[in-house]
């Protein structure tokens, strides 16, 4: 079977990464290391070194090089190539990001810049949602989505990588079988509890990610009080009562603007939806992108400040939520 994507040969990228010197490390996952390289034709790459073959590695490879050389998006991370299967090392090759991962930005290194401003934080979640609206149409479910697999570029547009986890989804199926993976903070529990995957799967990571963006906590967090570990419960208990100002990043203005306010309450409302524990009550990934637009739009609006929601009301619809889901909502960190 030969590979759909322009083949490397491992000394050309030796030479682009000077030999996988660790000064050009960019960041070690499950699966391999990442390193900056350039190739011989000027380009900036990021080259991901599997760890020594085996079986699972393998067809991690494949799938990836599979399903990206078949993707075409402004906010998928691009795959220029890769070495072929039977190379001693099993290499692939993306275009370079170089302005690291909207989790650094929030709660990692290049945290304390303090650059995500709550317009740019809108701005990103419309980006990864237009990404992932298109992986949907795609027949793909990336199955990984987290604030570490999506990149920035120097003028903070989103690049969503890593799809080492993703499947193909056919069209007409309700669900695919398969045993759960995926990170712990992130994974859907209907998919944990019953393992079958669909799109919602991803929509209810993405709610994930907007609370990370609310919030600036990450998703999961041990040094949190035990009820507060996983970010999800945390937010799904502070919208439930009221208290979105306890939840909230207080350094992105929700005290001090009224416009911000009013956003943050909206994209609290939609992050709420994409929680839900069953995946009827989700929205697509399609009408997560129109919502966030939309909410996008009212924010620019003259009159949005007097729009802004009282304090006693909640900042979600009552028909989407029935008491049990309330009830049901365990704080366990999948």
């Amino acid at each position: 079977m030969s590979l759909p994507a322009p083949i490397f040969t491992l000394i050309e990228l030796e030479q682009a990464t000077n030999n996988f010197d660790p000064s050009e490390e960019l960041g070690d996952g499950g699966f391999g290391t990442v390193y900056h390289g350039k190739l011989q034709d000027g380009r900036h790459v990021a080259v991901k070194r599997l760890y020594k073959n085996n079986y699972k590695h393998v067809e991690k490879f494949i799938n990836e090089v599979t399903i990206l050389s078949r993707l075409r998006h402004p906010n998928l991370v691009a795959l220029y190539g890769c070495t072929s299967r039977r190379s001693h090392e099993l290499l692939l090759v993306y275009e370079f990001v170089p302005n690291s991962t909207v989790a650094d930005h929030l709660h990692g290194e290049r945290a304390r810049a303090g650059l995500l401003t709550w317009p740019l934080r809108m701005a990103i979640a419309i980006e990864t949602a237009d990404a992932l609206a298109y992986l949907h149409a795609s027949d793909t479910i990336h199955r990984d989505v987290k604030t570490t697999n999506i990149l920035l570029d120097n003028h903070f547009h989103v690049k969503v990588a890593d799809f080492g986890l993703s499947r193909l989804f056919p069209r007409d199926a309700t669900h695919v079988s398969t045993a759960p993976q995926g990170t712990p903070g992130y994974l859907d529990p209907e998919y944990h509890l019953c393992y079958q995957l669909n799109d919602k799967s991803d929509v209810y990571s993405f709610g994930v990610v907007l609370i990370e963006l609310l919030s600036s906590k990450p998703a999961v967090d041990i040094n949190r009080h035990r009820h507060e570990i996983n970010l999800a419960y945390m937010a799904m208990n502070k919208i439930i009562n009221h208290a979105l100002h306890e939840l909230v990043d207080p350094c992105l203005g929700f005290h001090s603007d009224f416009t911000v306010r009013t956003t943050m309450t909206l994209v609290s409302e939609l992050a709420f939806r994409c929680l839900q524990q069953e995946r009827e009550l989700r929205p697509s990934m399609m009408e997560v992108v129109e919502s966030l637009r939309d909410i996008k739009n009212h924010g620019m609006q003259p009159n949005a400040e007097a729009e802004v929601l009282d304090n006693t009301t909640p900042p979600f619809s009552p028909r989407t939520i029935k008491d049990e889901d309330a009830i049901s909502f365990t704080p366990t960190i999948i």
